[in-house]
């Protein structure tokens, strides 16, 4: 059996009213799955990612509608599932910049600068994402 600090997989969660951001990734930094969600679909979505990558952690956003989401995952889940909240402060930006890095712009697009351009979709996934980088950020070694 591995270390469990490399081998934990996280789940990050950007909470939202009609839309969620939702993302896996093991604690080594590499990424499963990531998709924005509808709201209502989030607990399902939720489930299913942790029977199909084995969750250990779910890390969440700390604004807008945290706690509610809080209370609501917990009630929700058929499984007990430990959640650390994350501070979200500039999330949407870097997650704009993250977008480009992710899908570089192509065609004409690639002339306009890049704090002017807007991702083509929700990027409350790659929120989600970030979400786990800072949590890995918090922990030693």
């Amino acid at each position: 059996m591995g270390n469990p600090q490399t081998d934990r997989v996280i789940l990050g969660f950007d909470p939202g009213r009609l839309k969620c951001g939702i993302a896996v990734m093991n604690s080594r930094g590499k990424l499963l799955v990531h998709e924005v969600v509808p709201a209502e679909e989030a607990i399902a979505v939720i489930e299913s990612f942790f029977q199909q990558f084995g969750v250990d952690l779910l890390v969440i956003g700390d604004r807008t509608t945290s706690k509610k989401w809080q209370e609501h995952i917990t009630e929700s889940l058929s499984i007990p599932l430990p959640i650390v909240q994350v501070d979200e402060r500039y999330s949407t930006l870097e997650a704009r910049d993250r977008y480009w890095e992710m899908y570089p712009p192509r065609g004409l697009t690639r002339l306009i600068p890049q704090g002017m351009r807007q991702p083509p979709r929700a990027i409350d996934d790659i929120v989600a994402i970030l979400l786990i980088e800072r949590y890995l950020a918090t922990l030693p070694g």
